[in-house]
């Protein structure tokens, strides 16, 4: 080895910036991993105070029915301390931030699925499922813009329905509103998304 290579040997252990940049797709993959079992665990939980079996819960999580009652049980421990649990409406137009946030990402990723390859929320949406993303303030306000453009860019493929919706999340995001619930803004999110998508599909 001559004298040039061994004055630009690597040094023998990584810098603080080399280990951040190493770690920060594990963290992200480990962190949405959490995440979709906190989810998950409230979704069941949600599901049991919709009057659900263990068997249903179990087959609509694919998990297996022992994991499930584990998670019932606990549950029930936690209910007994929370006398004021207040069940989550299912209703389409509810105003907290949340709610709206959820209804925001169903309509975006329907308009990605009705005008695929070009979208401009396609990339947005995708980051979201794959928990690359979050829902923070910024965030809402940059999925809101690609919204925007690609009802402006796309309007003679996208139906009415889709503006309308988009036009009345706007207005409730712009001023938001509180909802007596005690479950998580991610479950809410969750649920409206759904909702939402299921609404526009139906009418399309």
């Amino acid at each position: 080895m001559s004298g040039g290579e061994s004055a630009h040997q690597p040094p023998e252990v990584l810098t603080e910036k080399q280990a951040e940049r190493i770690l920060a797709g594990m963290n992200e993959v480990i962190r949405a991993g959490e995440e979709m079992r906190r989810l998950r665990a409230e979704m069941i939980k949600l599901l049991a105070g919709f009057g659900w079996t263990q068997e249903r819960i179990a087959h609509v999580t694919d998990m297996s029915q022992p994991a499930v009652s584990k998670q019932m049980a606990k549950h029930r421990t936690d209910a007994a301390t929370d006398a004021a649990e207040q069940p989550v409406g299912l209703s389409l137009g509810q105003p907290d931030a949340p709610w709206l946030e959820g209804r925001l990402w169903g309509l975006a990723e329907e308009i990605s699925e009705t005008v695929p390859g070009t979208a401009c929320c396609t990339g947005f949406v995708d980051a979201l499922a794959r928990g690359r993303k979050r829902l923070t303030p910024q965030n809402v306000d940059e999925l809101r813009r690609l919204v925007e453009e690609d009802l402006r860019l796309h309007r003679s493929e996208l139906p009415a329905a889709h503006r309308a919706a988009y036009d009345a999340i706007s207005r409730g995001l712009d001023l938001p509103s509180q909802v007596a619930t005690t479950a998580s803004a991610s479950v809410r999110r969750s649920i409206a998304r759904q909702i939402q998508r299921d609404v526009l599909s139906a009418g399309a």
